[in-house]
């Protein structure tokens, strides 16, 4: 298949497609959903993908997310036909394009490094897989004018890419790929080469502008802040597997595993071990210095034995303040503007606290806390599944 260093050359062989017939002058009316199904990829003798099973619903925009290496990239290539699988199905549309060429699978690909030819300027990098298309002068002039419109390019629109900063660069690119009226858009971390002010402005951008198209959106990404603010739904990947797949939210308060767990939230899932016993009729989590009582909670498998486990609790669970059960000293303030986090040496184990009120707190302190027990999450210790 296409060599991906090349990636000017392979962007316009996916984008160099008849696509005039996919929309009309109101903008894209065919998102299209995507299946994976049994998808198993090996690049030499590394299995980097095995028996991976994704669906895309029509319209969504699903995030793929997880540290370096997990195959993240891997897959999104693989939909856009850059890499060849070696075993499994890809559909879109409801039509089999596992074998079929980049250019006739309908979609507009967005690469982590800009694409754009140098010597041209913006304009004819956005018009130029249309021109060599054959698509008539009004209807590239149309779509060059709506994309430049969308991503307020319209001054720019002369200037070529030198003249440019990062984040015109990029909405170029996201150009390049608007001007296709395809039926799925996929993105390759985008985002990652610009600054921290200019990619919230372009994510931002990218949120409104799907809700604006109504496109099948694939992005891939490590940045979990950009998964949780532009997904509709996010799979979270760890070498080569589907480790959760759902909205952020959901992914987010009821983490399959620790995983999942750990890979998601700012400071990380406080993680304490301990053993599941039941008592009087209730059910506890406890160690040697508590217990609290998780009767509540909705487990998947609930123990008939006193079980080892690992209770998680986000940051934002665990409240600071005078008269509550347990205590702790604070080994650690962190100022954030709206809110501090608070860690505490809590028998060895150091707990993060998201706290948002004004109380004085100083390092070495003894402060009373507790943790919010319809928020906790419970993960069998052995295999680090939810419970």
């Amino acid at each position: 298949m296409a060599n991906l260093a090349n990636t000017v050359d392979m962007t316009d062989a996916i984008d160099a497609t008849g696509t005039a017939d996919m929309a009309d002058a109101a903008g894209l009316t065919n998102p299209a959903n995507v299946a994976v199904r049994n998808l198993t990829i090996r690049l030499g003798a590394n299995t980097v993908i095995e028996n991976l099973d994704l669906d895309v619903r029509a319209g969504e925009f699903v995030v793929l997310l997880g540290p370096s290496g997990c195959g993240k990239s891997t897959l999104l290539h693989s939909i856009a036909g850059l890499i060849d699988v070696s075993d499994g199905s890809i559909e879109i549309a409801g039509e089999d394009m596992t074998w079929a060429d980049p250019k006739d699978r309908r979609i507009a690909l967005v690469f982590q490094s800009y694409a754009l030819y140098p010597t041209m300027s913006v304009e004819r990098n956005l018009s130029f897989a249309l021109r060599i298309n054959g698509t008539p002068k009004a209807e590239i002039a149309r779509r060059v004018a709506r994309a430049a419109e969308m991503l307020q390019l319209g001054p720019l629109l002369k200037r070529k890419p030198a003249q440019l900063s990062g984040g015109q660069r990029q909405r170029v690119a996201i150009g390049r790929a608007i001007v296709r009226e395809a039926d799925v858009f996929l993105f390759d971390e985008p985002l990652s080469n610009l600054d921290a002010k200019l990619r919230t402005e372009l994510r931002r951008e990218l949120k409104q502008l799907h809700q604006r198209l109504g496109a099948t959106m694939i992005y891939v990404t490590h940045d979990q802040v950009e998964a949780m603010t532009l997904a509709t739904r996010m799979a979270v990947m760890r070498g080569g597997v589907i480790q959760q797949f759902g909205t952020p939210a959901e992914v987010y308060a009821r983490p399959d595993n620790l995983f999942v767990a750990t890979f998601l939230g700012s400071p990380a899932m406080n993680l304490l071990k301990g053993t599941m016993e039941t008592r009087d009729g209730a059910v506890y989590f406890c160690t040697p210095q508590w217990r609290l009582e998780v009767s509540a909670y909705p487990f998947k498998h609930a123990p008939a034995q006193a079980l080892p486990c690992v209770l998680g609790v986000r940051a934002e669970d665990v409240k600071v303040g005078a008269g509550l059960s347990e205590r702790a000293k604070v080994s650690l303030v962190e100022p954030m503007g709206n809110h501090r986090v608070i860690w505490l040496d809590y028998h060895g184990v150091q707990v993060a606290s998201i706290d948002q009120t004004k109380t004085p707190v100083a390092l070495a302190d003894t402060v009373a806390f507790s943790f919010d027990s319809e928020q906790v999450s419970l993960f069998d210790e052995a295999g680090g599944e939810r419970l």
